[in-house]
């Protein structure tokens, strides 16, 4: 089921082969892959994927963010150029000098009118009489006095309220110049919404498309891993010249023989050894050597 080859000074080849109930399984699996690969290649579930457009989402269709004033023309429009003096004017003379204000001023003399009518100028008259001096300079006197008393008391009611109303002008005119500031700030904090929610929404759009351009990547991927469902840690010990394992052990005795057995004859002297102990090193060392050159051969 599966091979590799080997280069160099000479060519080897090795043939991996599983059990005959394992490769036909996997022959199966493999041509179920292939059915399957060959029905969903082409319908990629990302195709049908339409773009988010947040520019309609956020300004309306046929609009864009360069339809609207600048982050500076607002600042611009409501902090730089705002005069504070001509605004402190304005909401004074609105709060202070108001319609309101004045129809207030007009309910308290028709009030104080109605009062004098009703009170005061029947009581003049009653003294008077009672005096005969209805038709004398006293009773004109009396009138002007109650009349004068009426102007300075409609006078003190629009002074308090007037200056009572003070406070309430310098709140609105702080109340003013915070709303401003805080247009110019929520301003900001839109734009600012608006191109991070740009950014998101443009990397979902891209990511959908690289996805339906990678679909059949995608799918020809789990098809690569069914092929090489059964490749395992095959590791094939070939050398240089394409030798197999037991001519390296062959050549490895004979090499280690040969080392051994000079190893071994070096131990012996001309002056303590005779002939048959020289030989006998020289067999030990060359038996050593070969062991040793089995080993070598194995492990490499």
């Amino acid at each position: 089921m599966g091979s590799s080859g080997g280069g160099g000074g000479g060519d080897s080849q090795t043939t991996v082969r599983y059990a005959g109930y394992v490769e036909s399984q996997h022959q199966n699996f493999l041509a179920t892959v292939m059915a399957y690969r060959n029905s969903t290649i082409a319908l990629s579930p990302f195709a049908s994927y339409t773009d988010i457009e947040v520019d309609s989402a956020f300004f309306g269709t046929g609009y864009l963010i360069s339809s609207f004033p600048s982050l500076y023309d607002m600042y611009g429009k409501f902090m730089a150029g705002l005069d504070v003096e001509s605004l402190w004017s304005q909401i004074f003379e609105g709060t202070v000098n108001s319609p309101e204000v004045s129809s207030l001023v007009v309910a308290e003399g028709a009030l104080l009118d109605d009062d004098i009518e009703t009170n005061s100028i029947p009581r003049l008259q009653t003294g008077m009489r009672d005096i005969n001096a209805v038709m004398g300079s006293s009773y004109v006197i009396g009138r002007a006095i109650i009349e004068d008393a009426r102007v300075k008391s409609i006078a003190k009611y629009s002074a308090e309220l007037k200056y009572h109303l003070i406070p309430v002008a310098s709140s609105r005119w702080s109340t003013h110049l915070e709303w401003n500031k805080g247009v110019v700030g929520v301003y900001a904090e839109i734009m600012k919404l608006y191109y991070s929610t740009k950014i998101d929404v443009d990397e979902i759009n891209y990511s959908m498309v690289a996805k339906h351009r990678l679909w059949p990547f995608t799918v020809l991927d789990f098809e690569r891993a069914a092929l090489g469902a059964l490749q395992g840690a095959i590791n094939s010990k070939t050398d240089v010249a394409g030798a197999s394992t037991a001519s390296k052990v062959i050549g490895g005795a004979l090499s280690g023989a040969a080392m051994g057995a000079m190893v071994g004859s070096s131990f012996n002297t001309a002056a303590t050894t005779t002939t048959a102990a020289s030989s006998a090193g020289t067999v030990y060392g060359a038996g050593i050597g070969a062991a040793l050159g089995i080993a070598a051969a194995l492990t490499y």
